[in-house]
């Protein structure tokens, strides 16, 4: 698909990879829609590219449908819709209130589900339409010390699967973007000790955009942002049991370092 003259939105899109790819996106020629929680950095970044700013909480379904209608009416019906804010808050399953697990599960996985019932039913009828899913390689492989976002990211990557095998071939095609470590708030301090050895090679947001931006041109499903990414999914393919040895060992580094650090 191209990107001149589609309507698009981009959730999470205030920031990071979001505002990065709405800037890429405009220069395409789509029209974007930037969609977030901070209102007034989603204005700025939709003043830089000529688009539309909505506040939205896409934890809840009535204000994704809302968003989705503001949207339509203001620019036409929606060509592709990136589902691409998330949150998370580290913890187990110890020590991670109720709560949180529920406001994960909300914004990193229902909110797909919410913007696909959304604006699917319109793609179908057309014979044409994207939606581009945010994961991370949290959600192929998994991440330390961050169980709620681990477990909704890899229902992420399950739920784009099955889109694209079910709707690709019916007009509505899927791109899932499984990033390793991006410079953006949600990464947080880079040469932290997750950063240095669970991370990967970190990108920035623009480079990030620009593979995004390929991926969809190319109707291409799997957006990885570093060639080790799929060299560490091909070792977890090959050898589970080693995969999961090498994934401790480097765990029980982290943790020392931290203990370290604490003195």
């Amino acid at each position: 698909m191209q990107f001149d003259g589609k309507v698009t939105i981009i959730t999470g899109g205030a920031s990071g990879i979001g505002a990065a790819c709405a800037r890429n996106f405009a220069q395409r020629g789509a029209r974007v829609a930037i969609a977030d929680l901070n209102l007034e950095d989603a204005q700025t970044v939709a003043s830089d590219v000529g688009g539309m700013a909505v506040a939205c909480d896409v934890g809840d379904e009535a204000a994704v449908n809302q968003l989705v209608a503001d949207v339509e009416a203001a620019l036409g019906p929606v060509d592709i819709f990136f589902s691409n804010a998330g949150i998370g808050s580290g913890g187990g399953p110890l020590d991670t209130p109720l709560d949180d697990w529920q406001r994960q599960w909300d914004v990193n996985l229902m909110a797909h589900l919410y913007a696909t019932r959304a604006v699917l039913p319109g793609m179908l009828a057309r014979g044409d339409g994207y939606l581009i899913h945010t994961a991370s390689m949290a959600g192929i492989l998994t991440t330390h010390g961050n169980l709620p976002y681990a477990v909704t990211k890899h229902a992420v990557v399950g739920f784009a699967e099955w889109m694209s095998v079910t709707y690709h071939d019916k007009g509505g095609r899927t791109s899932l973007l499984a990033p390793l470590g991006v410079r953006t708030p949600m990464l947080g301090d880079t040469d932290s000790s997750f950063a240095r050895h669970a991370a990967g090679p970190i990108k920035e947001p623009e480079d990030v955009a620009e593979m995004v931006a390929r991926a969809v041109e190319d109707e291409r499903f799997l957006i990885l942002t570093d060639d080790i990414a799929q060299t560490w999914m091909n070792g977890k393919n090959t050898d589970l049991e080693r995969w999961l040895k090498g994934m401790r060992r480097m765990l029980a580094t982290m943790e020392a370092e931290k203990e370290a650090e604490r003195g």
